[in-house]
């Protein structure tokens, strides 16, 4: 962790360091980051509970995740990704590749978009606020399920491959498993589907996604 520390400081990033689970929430309370590097294998609080947490917080909510483990099964990348994280990298892993995601992540989440507003079906996204509301209710998304849902609006009803959203949200110099897209489409899902409202987000099989109405 020192070195990774030090590499980071190199980078130009301020780094603030935690013990445990529970250190880390604290931190995170008090210190505000722009970012959370967050060790699976983290001392009585696990990183998938305090990833739970951050996610359940209002204030810590749409804080950029990305988990770091040593556990390289497709199954524990999917269960840290549906836990909340925004991004999963295993260990052993490059300074420069991990900074190269950081930074990336960050972009998505700190992006200013033009002024203005998209519109779909019963959604409004305001692009200056950085926030979208159904019914007039505000929708409470990840940074990387808001980025999803601005692309996805700023181009209705066309259908895009898992391959397409990948080099769009993450980018193409990121490599990112195609199945990561399914995971945050059931997060997009499930932050901006109310009870009894329209299930806007169309899975097309054997072909990707769509922003549409008609989801058959």
């Amino acid at each position: 962790m020192t070195m990774l520390r030090y590499n980071l400081e190199k980078q130009g990033f301020r780094v603030e360091e935690a013990g445990d689970g529970e250190e880390a929430l604290t931190r995170i309370s008090e210190v505000k980051p722009d970012m959370v590097l967050l060790d699976w294998m983290l001392p009585h609080l696990s990183g998938i509970e305090v990833c739970r947490q951050i996610r359940r917080r209002p204030a810590t909510r749409e804080l950029p995740v990305i988990m770091i483990t040593a556990r390289s099964e497709d199954q524990d990348a999917v269960r840290g990704l549906n836990t909340g994280a925004d991004d999963y990298v295993t260990k052993p892993f490059s300074t420069e590749a991990l900074v190269a995601r950081m930074r990336a992540l960050m972009r998505r989440s700190n992006t200013v978009p033009a002024k203005g507003e998209l519109r779909f079906h019963d959604i409004t996204l305001d692009l200056s606020a950085h926030r979208i509301t159904r019914n007039g209710r505000q929708l409470h998304l990840g940074p990387t399920e808001y980025r999803l849902m601005e692309f996805l609006m700023q181009r209705p009803r066309r259908v895009f491959s898992r391959e397409e959203l990948l080099d769009a949200i993450w980018g193409p110099s990121i490599h990112v498993e195609p199945r990561t897209v399914d995971v945050h489409i059931r997060r997009l899902r499930k932050a901006i589907n109310g009870p009894d409202e329209l299930d806007v987000v169309r899975t097309v099989r054997a072909a990707g996604y769509a922003l549409d109405t008609e989801n058959v």
